[in-house]
């Protein structure tokens, strides 16, 4: 009997072509806002790459059967490509991947076992791994309200680029959203709710790459000094560096090594305690341990 996928998050390309985890009862009403956009902005590549509704048809057969009994990793997933004719390289099978998921057919759920900070996720069948499911009465308001909730004060621009949709678009989710929002000045909005701040909360934080505390807004400067920008990301690769946080504003990058003790942080500037900034780094490491 096939090993239950179900899981309470999945990892799949929820927005902009960025993988992010999320809790799995909402991937569909998710992608339901943002699928189509993606999907238009990936078209032009994969007609490149040579991908059509009949290769995807045709992958889709292939791997049902395969993934029902606890998923297939990437590189094993690249295998069955292989053995059907389809060459993976050249971002063929990850564009591939990407639209078998954002056209709801996989997700990324199990995690498999290894040593150390990264954990590779197998593809499974979102059927198998979403068993319940929570669509909102306005799937777009609902987005605008979430990001706000999270991430306010921001505002319209700073949700187009989290998103990925269109300013139009977004201004329509703002308008949509309105009466469950609080618009503190012109186009800024926080939630209604005031987010809960600990008593006696560290000065210090490291946080990983690509968190959203900084890439989740159009202009990042509120966090990082405009000098700072560059060393943190995104560079020329796409990448955006894990980074170190004092007092709400960033301080400095480092990497996973850092948190084993072994790689010391690139500080843009000295930490009022730097006793904090290895505090900070052993949360992390004990976090993902």
């Amino acid at each position: 009997m096939p090993r239950s996928t179900a899981g309470t998050s999945s990892g799949a390309w929820t927005m902009r072509g960025t993988l992010h985890t999320i809790p799995a009862r909402d991937l569909g009403w998710v992608l339901e806002v943002t699928a189509a956009r993606q999907q238009q902005q990936a078209a032009s590549r994969q007609r490149q790459l040579g991908i059509d509704d009949a290769m995807i048809d045709a992958v889709v057969r292939e791997l049902t059967p395969r993934l029902r009994d606890g998923g297939l990793t990437r590189s094993e997933i690249f295998a069955v490509l292989e053995g059907i004719g389809i060459d993976p390289s050249g971002q063929r099978g990850i564009h591939l991947l990407f639209a078998m998921t954002v056209s709801g057919v996989l997700v990324q759920g199990p995690v498999v076992p290894r040593e150390g900070i990264t954990r590779e996720q197998r593809f499974v069948l979102a059927a198998d791994h979403i068993r319940d499911h929570a669509r909102p009465d306005d799937p777009l308001a609902e987005l605008f309200v979430r990001y706000v909730e999270g991430h306010g004060p921001a505002g319209v621009a700073d949700f187009a680029w989290w998103s990925g949709l269109t300013l139009g678009r977004s201004r329509e989710a703002a308008e949509r959203a309105a009466p469950r929002v609080t618009e503190v000045e012109e186009g800024v909005f926080v939630g209604s709710t005031p987010p809960r701040r600990a008593a006696g909360r560290p000065s210090v934080f490291a946080l990983g790459a690509f968190d959203e505390y900084y890439i989740s807004y159009a202009d990042r400067t509120v966090v990082c000094a405009p000098e700072y920008l560059a060393a943190v990301g995104p560079g020329k690769n796409g990448m955006v560096r894990a980074t170190v946080v004092e007092h709400g504003r960033v301080i400095g990058c480092w990497t996973h090594a850092a948190a084993a003790h072994t790689t010391p942080p690139t500080l843009f500037e000295p930490p009022e305690d730097p006793a904090a900034v290895t505090a900070a780094l052993a949360r992390f490491a004990a976090f993902i341990a």
